[in-house]
């Protein structure tokens, strides 16, 4: 997330009201009354001091509760991939990747996760290494919305079983949540919710209970959504969808 350049310190200190209304949370005189309201924390402390200073590298800033991005040199970017596009950057086989949606940015950016070639659908970008892991790893438990369209007339049983939870041949697998969308001539649409990133892990569960997908796409992870995007087409995540993640990846 890019910031304030102007007006550092020696040190590099911004004054706080500066940086937040330079981070797009309200015009100065708005940030200098939440601060004096209480509702600005700076690394767990509320401060209500005008005219405090923190480096807006480092210092974990709260605004009403909600984390605002430290000013980074990283880009964080939504992608709608689209089917048939290699989930890299580079591919020796010579087939669409990654790189040639973003080919217009000048950063080296990299995949967070995965998605199959024959899945489309939201996938994160950035040149944040540790972030990429971080998010990336099931153990943080961020959740990942899929919308599956599956042969056959699904019903609620199929939902409650999922529900349960399936347990597939490299171990269970915990659904954090499902959906029947709609039936109609022998297709089904799913929701599923889940945190796993195993290899094909959506397609397994469903073809496990029944219903082999016919087309996948991620719909969402953690906070941030397609919202609109176009297949191919990418945005930079919003400070909200950033301050969440940076808070789910433990950053």
């Amino acid at each position: 997330m890019p910031g304030p350049e102007e007006e550092k310190d020696d040190d590099g200190l911004v004054r706080l009201q500066k940086l937040l209304a330079q981070s797009g949370v309200g015009s100065r005189r708005r940030c200098e009354e939440l601060m004096l309201d209480g509702l600005v924390e700076v690394d767990g402390e509320v401060v209500t001091r005008l005219g405090t200073k923190v480096d807006p590298r480092t210092a974990v800033i709260r605004v009403a509760g909600k984390r605002l991005p430290p000013v980074s040199a990283h880009v964080y970017l939504a992608l709608n991939k689209p089917r048939g596009v290699v989930s890299t950057m580079s591919d020796p086989q010579g087939r669409r990747t990654l790189t040639d949606l973003v080919s217009d940015r000048p950063e080296r950016l990299f995949h967070v996760g995965r998605l199959d070639t024959d899945t489309e659908g939201l996938i994160l970008l950035t040149n944040d290494g540790e972030f990429a892991q971080r998010v990336a790893h099931p153990s943080y438990e961020l959740d990942k919305v899929y919308v599956a369209e599956v042969q056959g007339v699904a019903d609620r049983s199929v939902v409650r079983r999922l529900r349960a939870g399936v347990t597939l041949e490299d171990g269970p697998v915990e659904v954090s949540g499902c959906r029947l969308v709609s039936t109609a001539r022998e297709r089904s649409i799913i929701e599923l919710t889940i945190h796993e990133g195993r290899n094909r892990i959506v397609r397994r569960l469903l073809e496990a209970v029944g219903h082999p997908v016919l087309r996948l796409t991620r719909t969402a992870v953690g906070p941030v959504g397609l919202r609109g995007l176009t297949p191919g087409a990418s945005r930079e995540l919003t400070s909200d969808e950033l301050g969440t993640l940076l808070d789910s990846a433990r950053l």
